[in-house]
């Protein structure tokens, strides 16, 4: 064996590095361990307090892995032992618990820890054989397993209390969201409808399966082909019927316009009904030149389809069949209140109104 080489130097010094660790751990378990141990006086206590005992000691640990200073790892924060008592009917058990390992891992825990060796990075070949001795064991590690350990004690003795759990987070975000649903504008609120819980599960499903498929897609590859096949097929079968609305579309407008029935507004060209409307405001009368501007528009209105001709319509009527949010309407029902107060109402009309009805008749398309 070539006792030489850079690994070699490198195997001895962790050699007396472990060594020096197990030195130090044997002084501990034979020197420190019973005075600790042995100052402590034992104390009576029930199972409740037992559980308690063991989440206060938790938190110590969690307190000095944080911040490893000497107050946070002090071991008189461990308090003394303990003698859990707990009745089963009318037997009674004790267990006597010592907590020796924890003070003397928190002793520990308080002084600085040794870097342990570095691992062989791979540039420089390892030269003679490997140590069989493993690396030792940090104190963060040890304090993790000490918190594991303690909570093990405690599953163990909230089983045999029967003491519930204590409320996680969780509970306290259930409890402030039935709070906040509870709330009166969310009383109303409409829950989900069997459609949408059926469409979700059938996307769900639906997600699960492609998922799976492409997963598997280098294993199944005509699953693949069959997949973009169909999918290009559905692609193609959707631009076909779009073309075909379209041209049924175009035949529909190409196709010529219904003959109004007789006596519609319709029936009656736009402009001979302004035409009439100009001749009667020659001869100034304006009442009835207010009464054809208004047919005029609402056979300006009807000829571009805006409803289907009907001579038995009432003014109002027309209103009605004008959507709300259409911008015309306003304007609509402006000129048919000025023709119902002057034809229907026998209000005297003055040529002010019928230039007011010509502008509102000249917005909705009659100029």
């Amino acid at each position: 064996m070539n006792s030489s080489g850079p690994g070699y130097g490198r195997w001895c010094r962790g050699a007396r590095t472990g060594a020096l660790a197990i030195v130090i751990a044997l002084k501990f378990a034979t020197s420190s361990q019973p005075a600790l141990a042995d100052d402590q006086g034992s104390q009576a206590i029930s199972l409740s307090a037992y559980v308690d005992h063991l989440r206060s000691l938790d938190t110590v640990v969690a307190d000095c892995r944080k911040q490893r200073n000497t107050d946070s790892c002090d071991p008189s924060r461990v308090g003394t032992d303990l003698r859990v008592q707990w009745a089963f009917g009318e037997s009674k058990s004790e267990r006597e618990v010592r907590f020796g390992w924890l003070r003397l891992l928190l002793e520990r825990a308080q002084k600085k820890e040794e870097p342990a060796p570095a691992a062989n990075s791979g540039i420089l070949p390892v030269i003679g054989p490997k140590p069989d001795k493993p690396l030792p064991v940090t104190v963060d590690a040890l304090l993790a397993q000490a918190r594991d350990r303690l909570n093990e004690d405690e599953k163990l003795a909230v089983t045999v209390a029967g003491i519930p759990p204590p409320k996680t987070n969780r509970d306290e975000e259930r409890k402030s969201l039935n709070a906040i649903l509870a709330r009166k504008e969310y009383k109303t609120a409409a829950q989900i409808s069997w459609k949408d819980r059926l469409l979700n599960k059938l996307a769900n499903w639906l997600n699960d399966h492609l998922s799976r498929l492409f997963a598997n897609s280098s294993q199944l590859p005509w699953a693949a082909l069959a997949f973009r096949i169909l999918w290009i097929g559905a692609l193609c079968l959707g631009l076909a019927w779009f073309l075909v609305r379209m041209e049924r579309q175009s035949r529909v407008r190409l196709s010529p316009d219904p003959i109004p029935p007789l006596g519609a507004p319709s029936a009656r060209d736009w402009q001979i009904w302004l035409a009439d409307a100009q001749r009667m405001s020659l001869e100034g009368r304006w009442r009835e030149a207010i009464h054809f501007v208004y047919w005029a528009s609402i056979s300006r209105l009807e000829s571009r389809r805006l409803w289907p001709p009907d001579r038995a319509r009432t003014p109002r009527e027309y209103l009605l069949l004008m959507q709300d949010r259409d911008p015309r309407k306003l304007r609509l029902a402006t000129l048919t209140r000025s023709f119902e107060r002057t034809w229907y109402g026998g209000r005297e009309a003055f040529s002010s109104d019928y230039q007011a009805a010509l502008e509102l008749a000249a917005e909705l398309g009659v100029e």
